[in-house]
């Protein structure tokens, strides 16, 4: 997977600890780590002796002469999520590799916009001299296709997504099914009534990937476990990403019919799920950043136990430092456990030292390849 500086950066604020989840389970025990929880577990694995991180890399990478672009999803920064990440690891770039702010540029999308749009943004940032340039989420996977042949000598990052046959483009992509993973077992532990929800922006295969992690995370902790699932909006409408009163209405619909933790994997629509979370005084999982610590949700913050992490700001990070060294062949294929790309934060000192330990093993579990965790539902 060649070395990066993946576990090591450290980026402002939205990196936090980096743990993992599943066991195949064994024989029932008590309701171990959740006072008043409903479930029975599996009786889960130990945590590994140690739990080691990479050194950071501090070799300093000059990028001074570099003019760099950012392509955000619909929701642009400030959508508490997905693309806050992505600017997290743009800033932390120009910051370390002494990028001046005239050569940065950042554009953002429009839901359901025409497909036009993604290209001309794109080619605009090319042919003023914008390189490298990172396309932020699988909306750009066919504008990359057109665009990248255009400009053979730009380096494009693509997350989530790749474009086959163009070596121009490297894939940033996750294993957001193991973050998701212990997103599912935290929630069983944390739930007083065995009994938790799912809320997806939209439904598509890449926010299954979240579903299916957590419901086998979950129902690998407690095998009874109930888990209820909804999204937002159906394919190709994607302003199920972007729709907080639509998220708070689904979630308020979970929570009615039993489930007293909630995940939602739906960008700037998870901001109204915590809403309706606190207003009905249950409990959330947050996705993607460490939820817990984000400006935009500090009203909320109180009922967010952990999060699931999803390191798009060490992706972009990494993709600009590789690409500033020339060296885009050291990146990983995959973000995933093993390289720190995905795992979870505990911020909020909800999570007690047992449950941190539970799911330390199961993150070592999965790193072994002990546990398989599934990326669809």
């Amino acid at each position: 997977m060649g070395g990066t500086a993946v576990a090591a950066v450290a980026l402002t604020g939205l990196m936090v600890v980096s743990g993992c989840a599943k066991d195949s389970g064994g024989g029932a025990t008590g309701s171990t780590g959740a006072a008043g929880s409903a479930c029975e577990f599996s009786t889960p694995p130990s945590a590994p002796a140690t739990s080691g991180t990479s050194a950071a890399n501090g070799e300093k990478v000059d990028g001074s002469a570099l003019k760099i672009g950012l392509a955000y999803d619909i929701g642009g920064r400030g959508d508490a999520s997905f693309n806050d990440l992505a600017a997290a690891g743009f800033d932390q770039a120009i910051k370390d590799m002494g990028v001046a702010k005239d050569n940065t540029r950042e554009l953002s999308a429009a839901p359901n916009e025409d497909e036009s749009l993604k290209q001309s943004r794109l080619r605009g940032l090319a042919s003023e001299g914008f390189n490298p340039i990172v396309g932020v989420g699988f909306a750009y996977t066919e504008a990359l296709k057109v665009v990248a042949p255009e400009f053979p000598n730009v380096k494009f990052g693509l997350v989530d997504s790749a474009v086959e046959g163009a070596s121009n483009v490297t894939p940033l992509v996750f294993a957001e099914q193991e973050g998701s993973f212990l997103a599912g077992v935290v929630a069983a532990y944390q739930s007083k009534k065995c009994h938790v929800g799912f809320v997806g922006g939209v439904d598509i295969p890449l926010i299954q990937k979240f579903e299916a992690g957590y419901v086998q995370g979950a129902k690998t902790a407690a095998p009874k476990i109930q888990v209820d699932k909804k999204y937002i909006t159906p394919a190709g409408d994607f302003t199920g990403f972007q729709d907080p009163a639509k998220g708070q209405e689904i979630a308020k619909g979970l929570i009615d019919q039993g489930a007293d933790v909630v995940y939602p994997a739906a960008g700037a629509s998870g901001i109204g799920v915590f809403s309706a979370v606190k207003q009905a005084g249950v409990l959330a999982i947050g996705c993607d950043a460490d939820q817990y610590n984000q400006p935009t949700l500090a009203d909320t913050r109180d009922v967010i136990v952990a999060s699931s992490l999803k390191r798009v700001d060490v992706a972009v990070y990494d993709f600009f430092r590789a690409a500033a060294k020339n060296d885009l062949a050291s990146l990983p294929k995959v973000f995933d456990l093993k390289v720190n790309g995905v795992g979870y934060a505990t911020s909020g000192g909800k999570i007690d030292a047992e449950l941190q330990g539970i799911l330390e093993g199961y993150k070592a579990q999965i790193i072994e390849g002990r546990i398989k965790v599934s990326d669809k539902p």
